[in-house]
């Protein structure tokens, strides 16, 4: 196209070439990556797990970060989290899988390996999310074992299962009722090994709440203070975090010991 010293005008080239003045006119601009702004949603949510889309987008905004309540409801969407609050479905079952009792209410988890936890959480990369399963013992908060994968596939979740058993076997292990947990392969790998099954009532977070509490550590302290480019830099990062968080981070439940010495009974 001629430039607007042309002896031609705009109009005119446009007109020639069948074109819109607009396109002329028009210059793309790059859109914004949202790894940032998904990991701000995230970390309301967690504080406030009761808002949904429309309040935390007031909430972006209070925090002068302008953004329409439409990109909440649509990164809301692809992090599969939503306002926790009674409503007809908030996870996603099965209907041919059956559905375990919560077998941890008024239990007391006294001593390492009555009772392990599991959940899928979701992080954000530049191109698009990966989901962090972990293990983890209840009487300890101790880490036994955890994969990172792209898809929800149930492989990386079973794979992570009998990585753990080959280091014990709880009395019970609590899931919540997503499809990966009530799965036959699951449950068979499970029972299979004398363990009992305990599920998370439906809609009730609070019921597998220590590992809600993992996953608001390493988002908090770790994943929101870095920034991962590649599953391969999560993997790695994540597997160094979680050994400082077994045996270097001091709980103060704990006595101010770390997850490994109260899980091996011995100081590491």
């Amino acid at each position: 196209m001629l430039d607007g010293n042309a002896p031609l005008s705009i109009r005119q080239q446009c007109g020639l070439l069948a074109i819109p003045r607009s396109m002329y006119y028009y210059h793309p601009t790059p859109r914004q990556d949202d790894t940032e702004l998904a990991n701000v949603i995230h970390e309301i949510w967690l504080e406030m797990p009761f808002y949904g889309y429309r309040r935390i987008a007031a909430e972006l905004t209070r925090r002068g970060k302008a953004v329409n309540h439409k990109c909440v409801s649509r990164l809301m969407g692809a992090m599969n989290i939503m306002a926790l609050y009674p409503k007809p479905k908030t996870t996603i079952t099965m209907p041919d899988h059956k559905i375990y009792p919560y077998l941890l209410r008024d239990v007391k988890v006294a001593y390492p390996n009555k009772a392990w936890s599991t959940d899928i959480t979701y992080i954000k990369l530049p191109g698009g999310f990966v989901y962090l399963v972990a293990l983890i013992d209840i009487f300890s908060r101790y880490v036994l074992t955890w994969r990172i994968s792209n898809t929800l596939d149930r492989s990386f979740c079973l794979d992570m299962l009998a990585h753990g058993l080959e280091q014990g076997k709880p009395e019970i292990i609590n899931t919540d009722q997503g499809c990966q947990f009530t799965s036959i392969d699951w449950i068979d790998m499970v029972e299979s090994n004398g363990i009992l099954v305990s599920m998370d009532g439906r809609g009730r977070w609070a019921d597998n709440v220590f590992i809600e509490r993992l996953w608001r550590t390493i988002k908090y302290e770790h994943v929101y203070l870095y920034s991962f480019n590649t599953v391969t830099e999560l993997k790695q990062s994540m597997g160094e975090f979680i050994g400082i968080y077994n045996t270097k981070r001091l709980h103060q439940s704990l006595g101010y010991r770390t997850p490994a010495e109260v899980y091996l009974n011995r100081a590491v």
